[in-house]
């Protein structure tokens, strides 16, 4: 098949377009350097081209606490990008299939995590602009079915993680923002200062669970919206005691800092539909999840600690 793929360059689309590539697909990537989907303009050079496929993973966001800072900007920034694919897709390839992905951030903590509430409620107040730019990206999807008979999947997955993640410091998701404190804890012997009380709960999916599931669902599903998750979700202390453990670090050596950001308290999904459409579905463990992933770091991210 011929597939583009908006956010090329990310985490996912990295993990993404590997998988496609050897599957033997034709790609097209797409990233902020070759780009730029905040303009009108800029997919006009593949409008004339007919794809398959289009994978939009493509948000301007952030981990940590930069919803808090940027309100503004992610409002406009992801309304431009998501409204500019999505006239480039109706417009110019309707006959390609949009898989996008969405984010758990847009359920009311309020609610059930099903699918059926995704546009129900207010999103944690933090990250209330961002996950509303991915409600409306939602919207847009099934209103262009309606209209116009697109066909479009929209994924939800939990926090991805595993081998390959690449951003530093500060704007690390938070499961490799515990990993390098913990690391840095044994190397240096420094004290891992974790942010909050250790008691928030967190879910994670293994990104080549995600891939695969994400594949396996652009074939048989059409025009709905799905969680991705395990179904599970741990406090903050579980997943650092297993890193502490896998790292060798003392876990009664961290400090746990309650005058920092958190997020939401708890962030988890029901994957009840999945299960349905999917009844051979498996996740890998979380241990074994993340000993793949602290030893990637240990190899790849130990001199950039």
């Amino acid at each position: 098949m011929k597939i583009l793929v908006t956010g090329a360059s990310g985490f996912l689309g990295t993990a993404l377009c590997a998988k496609l590539s050897e599957q033997g697909h034709e790609l097209t990537r797409l990233d902020s350097g070759n780009c730029d989907l905040t303009k009108q303009e800029s997919l006009s050079r593949f409008q004339d081209k007919v794809y398959d496929q289009v994978y939009h993973l493509a948000a301007w966001t952030r981990p940590g606490d930069f919803c808090l800072y940027h309100p503004g900007e992610q409002w406009i920034i992801n309304q431009q990008i998501n409204t500019h694919v999505l006239d480039w897709w109706q417009k110019y390839q309707s006959q390609a299939k949009l898989i996008s992905i969405g984010t758990s951030c847009a359920y009311d903590p309020a609610l059930e995590p099903v699918e059926e509430n995704y546009l129900l409620g207010t999103p944690t107040e933090s990250l209330f602009t961002y996950a509303m730019t991915k409600r409306m990206l939602y919207a847009g999807l099934s209103a262009l079915h309606k209209q116009f008979g697109l066909s479009y999947l929209y994924l939800i997955p939990d926090t991805l993680y595993g081998p390959g993640y690449q951003a530093s410091g500060k704007e690390m998701h938070f499961i490799f923002d515990i990993i390098r404190k913990i690391m840095r804890g044994k190397i240096y012997g420094e004290t891992a200062v974790l942010w909050g009380d250790g008691y928030q709960y967190r879910e994670l999916v293994y990104l080549e669970d995600f891939i695969r599931i994400c594949l396996r669902l652009a074939e048989i599903c059409d025009n709905d919206i799905i969680n991705i998750a395990p179904g599970e979700q741990f406090t903050i202390r579980h997943f650092a005691r297993l890193i502490c453990e896998k790292a060798g670090y003392d876990f009664s050596a961290i400090k746990f800092d309650l005058s920092q950001y958190v997020g939401a308290k708890s962030k988890y999904l029901i994957p009840q539909k999945l299960k349905e459409i999917m009844p051979e579905v498996e996740f890998t463990p979380l241990d074994i999840g993340l000993d793949k992933t602290v030893e990637w770091f240990r190899k790849e991210k130990g001199k950039q600690l």
